[in-house]
């Protein structure tokens, strides 16, 4: 017999034994004692509930904040963010250590921020090299540069090249971060990121 049996089989014979005392003991109409044995029972049976799945009660929290506020839930180094409500992946990384939201965009070839997010974050910027890149609103002008770093939960990249845009106030976590990763997908309404 293994420990967590042993442990199983001692609950359910405890709840028993207070049940069938509990039954013993009081007198009335069998209709009220067996109401307060089916309710007695369905105590334990939610204790016994609880207790088997107590490992797993951190995830379920961790799927009910991520659900009430969009966090991503981590389990080990794998990241599963929820869909938003307006049907695209929002996520909050750190760029150089600074809190930035992205969208995250399979559909975007680089990992693009805005000129006030590169500044705030301290991204290096090239003073020269300007281009303009096709999205999915049109044409924008872009700078190239790269972050030292580039967080999302425990995934993290070093020297990251990234886009600067002029006008955009946008930032989009592209294809050149979620190609580093050795898996992403979508299953249901919750992207996965496997570093």
């Amino acid at each position: 017999m293994t420990n967590s049996l042993q442990l199983g089989g001692l609950y359910l014979l405890m709840a028993g034994m207070l049940i069938a005392g509990m039954l013993m003991g009081r007198r009335g109409r069998f209709s009220t004692r067996l109401s307060m044995a089916l309710a007695w029972i369905a105590i334990f049976a939610g204790g016994f509930v609880v207790f088997t799945f107590r490992d797993d009660l951190g995830y379920v929290v961790q799927r009910l904040r991520s659900e009430a506020t969009g966090a991503p839930v981590a389990a080990g180094q794998e990241i599963r963010i929820p869909m938003a409500i307006d049907g695209h992946f929002w996520v909050d990384a750190l760029i150089n250590g600074e809190k930035v939201k992205f969208l995250i965009d399979s559909g975007a070839t680089m990992t693009t921020v805005g000129r006030d997010t590169a500044a705030r974050t301290g991204v290096e910027v090239s003073a020269t090299r300007k281009q303009l890149v096709r999205t999915g609103n049109g044409f924008i002008r872009v700078a190239t540069g790269r972050a030292d770093e580039l967080q999302v939960g425990p995934i993290e990249r070093r020297d990251m090249p990234l886009h600067v845009a002029d006008h955009e106030d946008l930032n989009v976590l592209g294809m050149n971060f979620l190609s580093s990763l050795q898996r992403w997908g979508v299953e249901g309404r919750w992207l996965i990121l496997i570093p």
